[in-house]
């Protein structure tokens, strides 16, 4: 099969098969089934497209031009290739714990749920492979309204306001800020193609450069740069495998993919030298707000939340050092907090479907009755933090080794001072679950792990955080390659 063909069906699977879930909706097993089946079916699509990537060619295929000079079209290169694997890959996942999670906790619209995750996905899968600013845009938007319907899942007053924050915030980022950026560097270079080296050298000054840079990173929402990041803490009034959506597969890995992207293919690394050293100030300060945040967050979701938000950053300012190797480390990072995340978010829906404990300080001596969900959340843990045989260690050395190489000693101590404020707030939920004496409640009210489901979906990703940091050599490649390293 050619690769264009390839890159039409990886967007279309996904919208098959929600269509397919919905015509089921009243036989919930084979509902679950075509779930399964679709995200399987569209790893499989995704992964066929590797061997040309890894050989340095870009499948690519134009949709059609609504305008002249403006395509919605599709190419495949590094990057893309990279976010594409790791969305497909986790959906799979995140299906399997889906229904184990909303069977066990007999949520209400379970067919919606299932629908609009596909949807979220085919939305995803167009973000990877945009060839241009318009597509990404397009494509970025939709998976905005589709997740709206999983925010407001629950119906409540609460979910119905979280919902309004997070329409609020994401498309007025998009239409105040994103919007005029796209139609300004299509002014300015008469294209909004994705180049390697980018296409604005020699068409704009530096104070526009600055003020373009600024309306990318402020315009894309879903990155949680402060101050627009309020819809992510928000939006955890969702179920929890929405929560993983949101935090891992999709929502805010599309933002950071993005932001990227959009540094290394729209403006360069060359162009942006001299240019973007606020962007590392203010990724630096969410990088440390947020964690001081999250250090005070009892609310075991809150806490991830806003650990997300800081996480997120990590790929900002790791660009914005515009160091090859800090490069590598921004690309490598989406993958390894997308799996350490999502493991713990998993492990907190776990522990919620269990114990129905939502708060840190509810948690202790619950590691002795899920041991398994408890150790996968210290394998979630220690990733974030950035500590071995976790996943997270790997893209911090290299986005640590960019800094010092370009002297950027700010980046360094943020680095090191997240990294403190993350043992801080992640470490006393480990020492709660496994080294304190059960609470009275606990002991009251006795509970094993989650249904088999959610223990073998959180199982995986933990154990894809730990061989990650073992074989990195595949994710490597492709973020060399988007680095320009040979």
């Amino acid at each position: 099969m050619t690769g264009d063909a390839l890159v039409l069906l990886a967007l279309a699977v996904p919208v098959i098969g929600g269509v397919a879930i919905s015509l089921s909706g009243r036989r919930p097993n084979l509902r679950e089934a075509i779930t399964l089946t679709t995200s399987g079916a569209l790893f499989l699509l995704v992964a066929a497209l590797l061997p040309a990537v890894l050989g340095g060619t870009s499948p690519e295929v134009q949709l059609l031009e609504p305008l002249a000079g403006l395509p919605i079209a599709f190419r495949v290169e590094p990057l893309g290739m990279l976010f594409a694997l790791l969305a497909s890959g986790l959906w799979i996942v995140n299906s399997v714990y889906s229904i184990g999670y909303m069977r066990g906790n007999k949520e209400a619209h379970q067919t919606r749920f299932y629908v609009c995750f596909a949807l979220a996905l085919a939305s995803t899968i167009g973000i990877a492979f945009a060839a241009n600013l318009l597509t990404l845009f397009l494509f970025y938007e939709a998976l905005t309204l589709v997740t709206y319907p999983l925010v407001t899942h629950h119906g409540t007053d609460e979910a119905k306001r979280a919902g309004r924050v997070y329409l609020g915030v994401l498309i007025g980022t998009s239409v105040l800020f994103f919007l005029p950026a796209i139609a300004y560097t299509w002014h300015a270079a008469g294209t909004t193609e994705f180049r390697p080296g980018g296409i604005l050298a020699g068409h704009v000054t530096p104070g526009i450069i600055t003020a373009l840079l600024a309306l990318f990173v402020f315009g894309i929402g879903k990155a949680a740069v402060m101050p627009f990041h309020r819809w992510l803490p928000a939006a955890m009034v969702a179920p929890t495998p929405v929560s993983a959506l949101l935090h891992a597969v999709a929502v805010v890995k599309a933002g950071v993919f993005a932001v990227v992207k959009i540094l290394v293919y729209v403006f360069g690394l060359e162009v942006l030298t001299g240019n973007g050293d606020w962007l590392v100030a203010v990724a630096g300060f969410t990088i440390i707000a947020a964690s001081v945040v999250a250090l005070r967050a009892n609310n075991l979701k809150r806490r991830l939340a806003y650990s997300t938000v800081s996480q997120l950053s990590y790929v900002v300012l790791a660009t914005a050092v515009l160091a090859p190797l800090s490069v590598v480390g921004a690309v490598f990072h989406i993958l390894a907090h997308a799996l350490g995340k999502i493991t713990l978010f998993f492990a907190a829906g776990a522990i919620y479907t269990a114990a129905h404990k939502t708060e840190v300080s509810q948690l202790d001596g619950i590691g002795r009755r899920m041991p398994w969900t408890m150790g996968a959340f210290a394998i979630g843990a220690l990733s974030m933090i950035g500590l071995p045989p976790a996943a997270g260690f790997v893209s911090k050395w290299f986005i640590l080794s960019g800094a010092m190489a370009e002297g950027q000693w700010l980046a360094v101590a943020v680095i090191i001072g997240s990294a403190l404020l993350s043992a801080g707030y992640f470490l006393p939920v480990v020492h709660r679950a496994f080294f304190r004496a059960p609470s009275a409640e606990e002991t009251a009210h006795p509970h094993g792990e989650a249904p088999l489901a959610i223990v073998i979906a959180l199982l995986l990703t933990a154990a894809g955080t730990v061989a990650l940091f073992f074989a990195p050599g595949l994710p490597l490649a492709l973020a060399r390659q988007v680095a320009g390293i040979p």
